[in-house]
């Protein structure tokens, strides 16, 4: 009687072992360099960047002003490469904040020539 429940144990546990051997999964797992990781880090902090910008007001004010969705933008953002990513953000490092300072004083100092011209104000007058 043992022998026959032991048999029937058995016979079943095969079936199920012979049943499963075609539901095998293989995973293949590679090694993944150090390059790759920083660089994958490293884009990982453009994207951050880049979206922060987005995300403030004026830059989103300024991209309606435009008619440009800033999700739009930031779609094509994060389909740049590495090395676009890394242009545009030099490009954004770049620019001054306040413009530049030089075509400033220039602008000023036209705008006070014919203002004095008009004769709407006496700056450069002889004493």
């Amino acid at each position: 009687m043992q022998t026959s429940i032991f048999q029937h144990v058995v016979t079943r546990l095969m079936a199920v072992a012979i049943i499963s051997m075609g539901f095998v999964q293989v995973s293949a797992a590679g090694v993944i360099g150090t390059q790759q990781m920083v660089n994958s880090e490293a884009r990982q902090d453009q994207l951050a960047r880049m979206e922060s910008l987005l995300a403030r007001q004026d830059v989103a004010g300024q991209l309606a002003l435009y008619g440009v969705a800033p999700e739009m933008v930031m779609e094509r953002v994060q389909n740049l490469t590495s090395a676009e990513l890394m242009e545009l953000e030099g490009k954004i490092n770049q620019q001054v904040a306040g413009g530049d300072i030089v075509g400033l004083v220039g602008a000023v100092f036209i705008v006070l020539i014919i203002l004095e011209l008009v004769g709407v104000i006496d700056i450069f007058k002889a004493r």
